[in-house]
């Protein structure tokens, strides 16, 4: 029989255990409302960034535009302003007195077909080096003829003239050298008188000493003889005559060791006296050598010129041969016979000849302008520039030398065409009569020991042959 509802849901309930504490919990747990998430970062600052940098860099590259087209403009109207004062030069065809202080060049401004820029340097740059070692004792400049006077202590722009002393070495060891080698001659010149009085008389002792040798021989001969004669009639005992016989062997062989000495003596007596004489010469050499060097220790000029560098101080030690350290006392030069050095391109070396007549401006002066020509082409180009290096000579006027050009400044070179250059050719100024014309390439490293160097000959005028 089939029971009702209410009993079948009774009997359900009875039947169904009873929930746990923990899954009541988690229950609960997931009815609760989830809080809502956070919010995403925005968006802006990465696009704020980017424009603020492609602002900086427009502004950046507004402003170098605007610097590059002042600087064309102020290019444009250096280069305006010098083509109109070109044109009105030319069109006026008037001369300009090129002005060197004590003379004047004239010559058309329509004349110049080459312009470059060089350097100064000295024709002849001088390295005083002492030829013998030592400590510095003295460093003041003053001529060898007034040996009390003090001088002036050696500076650098200091003008030298050739024979002035500039510095003196310690004489110690030098002195001592020169007395060693005194006392050697002296020594060697009596062993040479002694060899050359005593010889002879050893010469006449030997053959006295063989002459009486000989004698004492003959009369032991003599005996000998008369012995073997009276040995035949029994008077003589052979005891007797076999002394007799030893003793003339003996002084036979005493005069043959005497006649060798004799030879000994005769023969190499040339020689011995030319050891003698060679020692002397040798002694006289070292006295000589030991004089030379005790003279070098002081220093002379050997040009007239102007000192440049100085470097060594009072006390220290100079060596003439060592790669470090003090080798040299100063520097020295010429300022009166400088030239320019540049390099010409070879595109634009057929305009360039020996004897071309130039302008020099030095950069720092370009208001004093010098006259000048081209002293000489080197023989050899510069591969890694494409060039080859000229020489112009500067024509410095006497009242002019050492102020306006100095060694290594910077200087601008016009060269003009044949035509202007033939009559600076004609005339040399007073500024060339202390140069040397260049017929003799030299080097501006040149060193100069304590030396007295050949005498220099005035400057000739350039020569007319162009170098093409």
């Amino acid at each position: 029989m089939a029971l009702p509802v209410d009993s079948q849901r009774g009997t359900e309930a009875t039947a169904t255990p009873s929930r746990t504490p923990g899954q009541l919990s988690d229950k609960v747990r997931s009815l609760r409302i989830k809080a809502p998430p956070p919010p995403a970062p925005s968006s802006k600052l990465p696009w704020f960034l980017v424009t603020l940098l492609a602002s900086g860099t427009g502004y950046l590259g507004y402003e170098l535009w605007n610097l590059k087209q002042a600087e064309a403009a102020r290019a444009a109207q250096a280069t305006a302003e010098n083509a109109a004062a070109n044109a009105t030069a030319a069109s006026q065809a008037t001369p300009v007195a090129i002005n060197t202080g004590s003379s004047a060049t004239t010559a058309t401004s329509g004349g110049v077909v080459h312009e470059s820029k060089g350097y100064l340097i000295a024709r002849r740059q001088i390295l005083i080096s002492p030829k013998v070692g030592g400590m510095v004792k003295s460093l003041r400049v003053h001529s060898p003829r007034d040996p009390e006077t003090k001088g002036e202590t050696l500076i650098e722009g200091m003008q030298v003239h050739k024979g002035d002393i500039l510095a003196e070495l310690e004489t110690t060891d030098y002195e001592a050298d020169m007395l060693r080698a005194k006392a050697s001659l002296a020594s060697s010149r009596l062993r040479f008188e002694m060899e050359r009085k005593n010889l002879p008389r050893e010469i006449e002792r030997a053959k006295s000493e063989l002459a009486e040798a000989i004698t004492q021989r003959d009369f032991l001969k003599g005996q000998l003889d008369r012995w073997n004669k009276l040995s035949k009639t029994s008077t003589v005992s052979p005891s007797d005559i076999e002394k007799a016989q030893s003793d003339f062997e003996g002084a036979g062989h005493r005069v043959d060791r005497l006649r060798r000495a004799l030879d000994l003596i005769t023969e190499p007596q040339e020689q011995r006296l030319a050891v003698a004489e060679s020692e002397v010469e040798a002694a006289m050499a070292d006295l000589s050598k030991a004089e030379w060097r005790l003279s070098n220790t002081v220093i002379v000029s050997p040009v007239t010129g102007t000192v440049l560098k100085k470097n060594v101080e009072e006390g220290n030690i100079v060596n003439p041969g060592a790669f470090n350290g003090s080798y040299s006392i100063c520097d020295l030069a010429d300022l009166a016979d400088l030239e320019v050095e540049l390099d010409i391109q070879e595109r634009d070396i057929s305009r360039i000849f020996v004897g071309q007549k130039c302008v020099i401006r030095a950069e720092a002066f370009q208001e004093h302008p010098y006259d000048g020509y081209v002293s000489r082409l080197m023989p050899i180009a510069n591969r890694s520039k494409g060039a080859i290096p000229v020489r112009v000579k500067v024509l410095i006027p006497e009242d002019l030398v050492g102020i306006h050009l100095k060694p290594e400044m910077g200087a601008i070179v016009a060269f003009y065409k044949k035509s202007d250059s033939e009559p600076a050719q004609a005339s040399t100024p007073r500024g060339a009569a202390n140069a040397n014309a260049a017929t003799e390439p030299e080097s501006p490293g040149e060193v100069a020991t304590n030396a007295e160097p050949a005498s220099e000959q005035p400057g000739e005028p350039p020569p007319e042959s162009e170098n093409r």
